[in-house]
Formats: C-alpha cells, structure tokens, sequence
C-alpha cells in the first residue's frame, strides 16, 4: 500500500493554507475598496457606477452591468454598463427572464463557465451590443437578509474563468452595495419628504400671498367697468381700446395666479406619487401654447432665447386636461431655455398626426443635447438629472401627464446639435385614466 510522505502532505496543506489565506486577502481588500468607495457617495448613480468599477476590477473581468428592480412594470432596468458590452441605460428585461431574472427570483448566484450552452442566457443582449457573453457570474443584489433589489453581472474574465472564489469575493461586494443603495434611497426618500413638507407650507404661503392679488383685480376690473362707462357718454374713442388692453393684463394676471398654484400643487402631488383626478373637456392647443409661451417669454428674453410656434393654429380640438397638459408643455419648454445658448430657438410645433387618430406635438431646441446614457434613460426608472442638485421631477411630471392621456413620448437628442421631445396624444381619450 503507498503511503503519501509527510513531507509531501505537508507542502499540500501549506498550499491549500497559502490559497486560503490569498482568497482571505483578496476579500479583505475588495471589502475595504467598497466600503470605503460607496460610502463616499449618496447619489444613487454615483454609487452604482463605483459599485460595477470595483466588482469588474476585483476578479479581472472584462465588462459587467448592475440591474435594478421596478416592480410596477415587473422589469429589471439596466441602470448602468461597462465595459465592450455596455448595455444602453434604461434597457430591461422582464424580471423573470434570463439569467439575471433566474437569480433574482431565487436570491442565490450563478456561475457559468460557457454563456452560450446555458439556455437562460438571453442572446438577445449580445446581439444589442455586438459583443459575445463568453463565462459570467450572476449575483442577487441584496443585503445579508432580505429579498433582492437587483442583480449584479460581471463577465468574460481576462485571464482564465470566473470561479467560486470571485464569486465569494462579489457575494462580499454586492452585499454591501445594496446595503448602500438603500441607504441613498432612503436619504433620497427623507429628502423628499422635507420637500414636500416644504412645498405644503410655500403653497399655503403663496396662496395667502397672491389673495390680495386676485382681489385687488377684481376691484380693478369693477372700476374698469364704471369708467367705461362714463368714458362711453363722453364719446371718447380711445377709451374701450384702452379698457381692453386693461382686461388683456388683468386677465393675464388671474392666469398668472393661477398658474402659479397649479405648479406649486403639481410638484408637490409628484414628489408624493399622488396626483389629483383628471379633468377631461375640450381645449384648443393653440391656446395652451399661448399660456406658456406668455409666462416663460420674459425668461426666455433674459436669456437670449428665443420661443416660436408653428402649426397650432391648425392643429384640432382635442379632449385634454388642460391644467396638466399645460404644465408638461410648461416643463418641456421651462427645461429647454436654460439648455440653449444665447440666440438660440425653442419651437413647439403640432399637426394631426395620424389624422382623426392623435395629435403629434414637438418641442424642438437649438441647445446642448444629451449624451446617450441620458437620452435612453430620461422616461425609465433609471432617470437622473443632467443638472447638478436636480431632482428629475419635470421629466416625471410629463411623462405622468402623457401615460394619463394614453399618449405616447418619446426624445431624439445629439449633443451639440439639440434636443426634440414628440408627444402623441389622442384627439379623444380611451377612457379617463387616474394616473
């Protein structure tokens, strides 16, 4: 019988001894970059972009992307990709589907050697970017207990293939990057609750401001009346040309005041996910435009901007809310001024579009545009803000507006050359939607 020399056992078990403490070493390391890393950043973006930079780093790979949930459409979003397979923001697939929807079903993580033998593997996502998933690691993004937020993907090691000991190293990573992700969302969420504390005592403020206002325009418009009158007996013809560029003004006031309580209202019913039941009756687009382009022209002029219309005075009667629809036309045209340099246009444009079917309407500007990862994320759950401090919330307001009228929008944008949003609405509502 051959018996294995002592000395022979004892070199297999400092070697063994030696991998253990090497896997040790490396977790340690990949736990002290993460934690260090993340727990710098509370945007949520931020954290996942340096979250997916350090999980590829850490076991050599080529590429990678960190998914996360949307339950209302039952889809995992892409949220971010990089790497030679960078996978547009904003992309999704159905949470049951594929490898990253086997695994957050299941909570537990998959290695696999050869991508392309495994039948969960979606080859429609190599062939969106061109690039062939070779071995990956599946893991559930989730904290030491409780269910996943999203999955994270690493693929194609650079030397050799994924194994068990990048998966623990990951298991590490991607614990603690669900741990901050919900911490920036629960600091986003606190955020916006102060919002919208806030916004209900501006609203009550701006309201008890704007009284005295609407009634000192009532009383004007009375006096109006009076002299009117008497001018009339006097026979003085300048006088009702004069009353009537008075009532222009008023009325432009009583709209203003409106306006003014409408959005305040509006934001704050968005930053608490409620919205107030829709009011559909027939309105003249022409007329909307009008509204806007009336309250943002002095915006607008101070900053070399100029706002044009085209083809409303054409376009048909549709059945809308009014106050909403004014308030997407509001925010569209209200984002695009600062975007666009001095000398530059922002034009809405509307025509029928199939005609008796929907009304295309497009808010077109001459500005920066926005880079891809943008553009493809602007009307997902993915969304951010190009702006520095911003919250998002005119795009959500839009789109919340145009899914209550079962319209449709979608944006075309190229940096340098300018962006264009096109709205499709129907010229008669399917049913009254309560977004």
């Amino acid at each position: 019988m051959f018996t294995e020399p002592k000395e022979d056992r004892r070199r297999v078990e400092r070697r063994h001894s030696d991998r253990r403490l090497l896997r040790c070493e490396r977790e340690i390391q990949a736990a002290t970059r993460i934690t260090s890393a993340l727990f710098e950043h509370l945007a949520l973006d931020e954290l996942v972009v340096r979250a997916l930079q350090i999980a590829i780093e850490v076991v050599n790979a080529e590429c990678g992307s960190i998914l996360l949930a949307d339950p209302p459409s039952e889809q995992l979003i892409f949220h971010h990709s990089i790497g030679a397979s960078s996978v547009p923001s904003g992309a999704a697939i159905s949470w049951n589907e594929g490898l990253a929807g086997t695994v957050f079903q299941s909570g537990d993580p998959i290695v696999i050697a050869d991508a392309q033998k495994d039948p969960r593997h979606l080859e429609s996502i190599d062939q969106l970017t061109g690039y062939r998933t070779r071995d990956l690691i599946t893991l559930p993004l989730k904290r030491w207990e409780g269910d996943p937020i999203g999955v994270l993907q690493v693929m194609n090691r650079r030397e050799g293939l994924l194994n068990g000991e990048d998966l623990a190293i990951l298991t590490i990573v991607s614990a603690i990057t669900a741990s901050s992700i919900e911490q920036a969302r629960l600091f986003q969420e606190a955020k916006l609750a102060e919002v919208a504390r806030l916004l209900g005592d501006i609203s009550h403020d701006i309201k008890n401001l704007l009284m005295p206002v609407v009634c000192g325009t009532d009383l004007l418009q009375s006096d109006l009346h009076d002299l009117l009158g008497e001018a009339l007996k006097h026979e003085d013809k300048q006088a009702k040309e004069r009353f009537d560029r008075c009532q222009d003004v008023i009325q432009m006031v009583d709209n203003s005041t409106r306006r003014i309580q409408d959005r305040v209202k509006e934001i704050a019913d968005c930053v608490k996910g409620l919205s107030t039941p829709l009011a559909f009756a027939p309105c003249r687009l022409d007329r909307i435009v009008k509204e806007v382009v009336e309250t943002l022209h002095w915006w607008a002029d101070q900053k070399g901007v100029s706002i044009r219309t085209s083809g409303l005075e054409q376009a048909p009667e549709i059945v809308a809310d009014e106050r909403r629809l004014f308030n997407a036309l509001y925010n569209l045209v209200n984002n695009a001024i600062p975007e666009v340099p001095k000398g530059g246009t922002v034009t809405i444009a509307a025509k029928e579009e199939p005609v008796g079917v929907s009304i295309h309407i497009t808010v077109a500007d001459t500005g920066k545009g926005m880079p891809p990862e943008i553009r493809d994320a602007l009307f997902t759950s993915a969304t951010t803000s190009s702006k520095r401090g911003g919250t998002g919330l005119g795009t959500k307001i839009v789109k919340d507006v145009v899914d209550a009228h079962n319209g449709k929008i979608s944006v075309e944008s190229e940096v340098g050359i300018g962006t264009t949003f096109h709205v499709f609405l129907p010229l008669r509502p399917l049913k009254p939607l309560q977004s």
